[in-house]
């Protein structure tokens, strides 16, 4: 008899999972995402800053399920979960189930500060991205035509909160565009001040990585002109003031927000279910401690059975993809009447870029670092193989290509809604 599995959320750990059981007859799965579409997070700071289009980093769900007829998707945003009835309620109608996999992953953690929350920009999602991008050429645009020096200052001036990859990258990604296409792009702001400031509690930059890469990226950022603010957090965020922990006030526009994630609290899921940061207690099978047939896998989950992470995995790409992959074989198995694997996660290293033809990596086994030109080109393989289909990474390759050799690109455009004010 089919088993009917309904995975909440389509990022990485949501869709390997659908993909792996994807033609296999003993199951009938649904995917329930808010978005029809599937995007890569970890580019999506090159759509905010004009380097990439959406759609080289996105692609339907429908599009993807195509030629699986066991695969199904469902616009739709979960409400409420019934344990007892094995049901699930969406804004679009509900769902029973056999299997429930939540697989939401994380959402932005303003850590209650309800100012910034208002004010600043996000870097979580597809639709931040091309919000970040209209809102920074608006201001841009607005410098060119105001009349005020301080108004001028405070438009240009760029604070990005988190000292973690994409801070780190977005951060030197404008440190770039400053010194060149900005340039060219706005000629009635040549000499205007406005600097950049990447702001972060620890001591360097990318605290995960080795002690080698948070130097390295340290000193190419003092490099490329980023004020780098460490052992502070942005305390607050109003009437164009970023308000630091230490005291210090910057004024500006513009707080970029990559400080931190959290996972999501589900009406239904009872509270003694969920750890650290929201995330779900699960067990060495990625199900949730306490519920039979519900499993979270990804950032929502914390699993701490794994010996060598004690105290939960990293939110990031390849954990989600290898509980995704190693769930879909469990279900296998369960099918099967086959023991189950435990999730033992295998680290493949850490990354960022800082700029063209600089970036750093770190690999584990063995334990190498590399910074430079060839991190960078590591970086750009990982990433661009990375991507969900061959179109994706076609037409990405093709948009660095030309920003490479051109040092430039041409999708700086407001493009927004018709209802939004352009005042």
């Amino acid at each position: 008899m089919q088993k009917n599995i309904v995975i909440i959320g389509g990022g990485f750990a949501g869709l390997n999972l659908a993909k792996k059981l994807g033609g296999h007859p003993a199951f009938q799965v649904t995917l329930v995402d808010k978005n029809n579409y599937h995007f890569f997070p970890p580019l999506i700071y090159q759509v905010a800053t004009g380097f990439l289009e959406p759609s080289a980093i996105s692609y339907p769900f429908r599009k993807l399920f195509a030629n699986k007829s066991n695969l199904h998707y469902r616009y739709g945003t979960l409400k409420k979960v019934i344990p007892e009835e094995r049901r699930i309620i969406t804004n679009k109608g509900d769902l029973t189930y056999d299997y429930l996999v939540f697989a939401c992953g994380a959402t932005t953690n303003y850590f209650g500060n309800e100012n910034i929350r208002k004010n600043a920009i996000p870097m979580k999602t597809l639709s931040d991205a091309i919000s970040m991008r209209n809102t920074l050429l608006m201001r841009m645009e607005q410098a060119t035509v105001s009349k005020d020096p301080e108004e001028i200052e405070m438009l240009l001036t760029l604070v990005v909160a988190g000292g973690g990859p994409t801070g780190v990258e977005i951060s030197g990604m404008f440190a770039e565009m400053k010194q060149g296409i900005l340039r060219k792009d706005y000629p009635e702001l040549q000499g205007r001040a406005g600097g950049i400031y990447l702001v972060d509690g620890g001591d360097y930059v990318l605290s995960p990585m080795s002690e080698k890469s948070q130097l390295h990226t340290t000193k190419s950022l003092k490099k490329l002109g980023v004020n780098l603010v460490m052992n502070t957090h942005v305390d607050d965020f109003a009437n164009d003031k970023v308000v630091l922990s230490g005291g210090t006030v910057i004024p500006a526009k513009n707080l970029i927000w990559a400080a931190g994630v959290t996972a999501k609290i589900f009406d239904g899921i009872p509270a003694e279910c969920y750890g650290r940061g929201k995330r779900m207690l699960v067990d060495e099978f990625n199900q949730v401690i306490g519920l039979q047939g519900i499993y979270a896998i990804g950032d929502t989950c914390l699993l701490t059975t794994d010996a060598e992470f004690p105290q939960g995995h990293p939110q990031v790409a390849q954990v989600a993809i290898q509980q995704g992959i190693n769930l879909a074989k469990n279900f296998n198995n369960l099918q099967q009447g086959k023991p189950l694997k435990p999730f033992r996660y295998k680290d493949k290293g850490s990354m960022a870029i800082i700029g063209s033809n600089k970036a750093v990596a770190d690999l584990p086994n063995p334990k190498l670092h590399f910074n430079g030109f060839i991190a960078w080109l590591v970086w750009l393989f990982i990433h661009l193989m990375s991507l969900v289909t061959y179109r994706n990474r076609a037409s990405t390759l093709w948009s660095w290509m030309i920003a490479y050799f051109s040092k430039d690109q041409s999708l700086r455009m407001i493009i927004r809604p018709a209802e939004e004010d352009v005042s």
